[in-house]
């Protein structure tokens, strides 16, 4: 059995000092981040998440993916911008805006986040949904937006998990709307006692014994394939690698790690994936092998094998623009200024509804309540109602 070892260890310390400049760069952006999304969504949430809900879940979705993607652009601009992490991509240079099934291993708490610079690149970045531990919905103000975002929380308990999940799922099977579906397969965060403990229950169950990634989790992968295969064009299948460590949330956001972040790309089409769950099972455990050698090579390498240049981000993917960066940032900025100050110097019905959007939203991301369409809910109670009338 191989011994577990981790991705990236050259040095415990810091790739970037923890200077008294980082530490108030830190916290003004961190609350630059906190205040924003928590302005945004009490103020635009009750009319584009249950008002326009009601009336079209596609175009409360698209108004969603518009609001919402201009403030998630603020993270990459705060990674590769502000923090001078250098993002390489390599492997395959996806089209934009396929709807699509992501996969990625999951080595820290941070590399979902790392997904918004790809999706911002390829126009996707309103439209990611990430399926994500329900601890995460308990988040102050970021628990409110993964619920308006209708990300899907899992407690870990497939019994109770299939049901929300497959409910779910079943709403984003509509062709038309745009749709990148983020889940890590591995279901917790890498470290070498989990790593362990995989390869002994590997070992004795006839699998791949892997030393850098952990051994994948299926069911949750055939469910979303089985509900969605039907409207996706591809999987994308995400290998992710720091160096000079693994960073942690407060590592990006005072920006000392990582020095550089490697997502390698592999575009799957959808009609390349077998559709029995067995096969299917067998095709993500062989694509973890894969990602195991990934890692193992950029253990010696120090890189993923490039396929194809272009651009200063490699893999054919360009640099962001300092520009457009910047001009987001400061859209974002006033708008949250102008909301406010209408909040503070507005008339008290305005301050009535902020205090109402903020119950309604607690209330529906602790309940994990959806609005449905009124001509579906119509449509079903007539189609409840039908037997009886008989």
């Amino acid at each position: 059995m191989d011994v577990c070892s981790p991705l990236k260890p050259d040095s415990k310390l810091k790739h970037r000092p923890l200077t008294p400049l980082r530490v108030v760069r830190g916290v003004i952006c961190l609350v630059v981040f906190l205040s924003t999304a928590f302005m945004i969504l009490v103020c635009f949430a009750p009319i584009i998440a249950v008002i326009l809900r009601l009336l079209s879940i596609h175009c409360s979705r698209k108004a969603i993916s518009l609001l919402f993607g201009i403030w998630l652009a603020l993270w990459p601009f705060l990674f590769e911008k502000i923090n001078g992490t250098k993002v390489v991509f390599t492997g395959d240079t996806v089209p934009p805006k396929e709807r699509t099934l992501l996969i990625a291993n999951h080595k820290t708490e941070v590399d979902w986040m790392y997904l918004w610079d790809l999706a911002l690149r390829k126009g996707s970045l309103g439209h990611i949904k990430y399926v994500l531990k329900s601890s995460l919905m308990k988040l102050p103000v970021f628990g409110w937006g993964f619920h308006v975002l209708e990300f899907i929380p899992l407690k870990r308990k497939w019994e109770v998990d299939e049901p929300v999940m497959r409910k779910l799922l079943s709403s984003f099977a509509d062709p038309a709307d745009p749709l990148w579906l983020a889940i890590f397969p591995e279901g917790t965060d890498y470290n070498e006692e989990k790593c362990k403990k995989s390869q002994i229950f590997a070992a004795e169950t006839g699998l791949p014994v892997l030393s850098h990634v952990l051994l994948p989790r299926t069911k949750g992968f055939c469910a979303c394939l089985e509900a969605l295969r039907s409207s996706l064009d591809a999987v994308y299948d995400l290998t992710i690698a720091y160096k000079n460590q693994c960073p942690s949330f407060m590592d990006n956001a005072f920006g000392v790690d990582p020095s550089e972040v490697h997502i390698h790309v592999r575009r799957i089409p959808i009609e390349d994936i077998p559709e029995s769950i067995a096969d299917a099972a067998s095709w993500l455990t062989d694509t973890f092998q894969l990602k195991d050698n990934l890692l193992s090579d950029f253990n010696t390498q120090g890189h993923f094998p490039s396929e194809g240049g272009g651009g200063g981000g490699g893999g054919g993917e360009e640099e962001l623009s300092t520009l457009k960066c910047l001009v987001n940032f400061m859209l974002v900025v006033v708008l949250t200024v102008v909301l406010v100050y209408l909040t503070i110097f507005s008339t008290v019905w305005f301050k009535i509804y902020i205090g109402l959007s903020c119950a309604y939203l607690a209330t529906a991301t602790y309940f994990e309540i959806q609005p449905m369409p009124i001509l579906d809910f119509v449509k079903a109670t007539c189609v409840c109602n039908r037997p009886r009338s008989e």
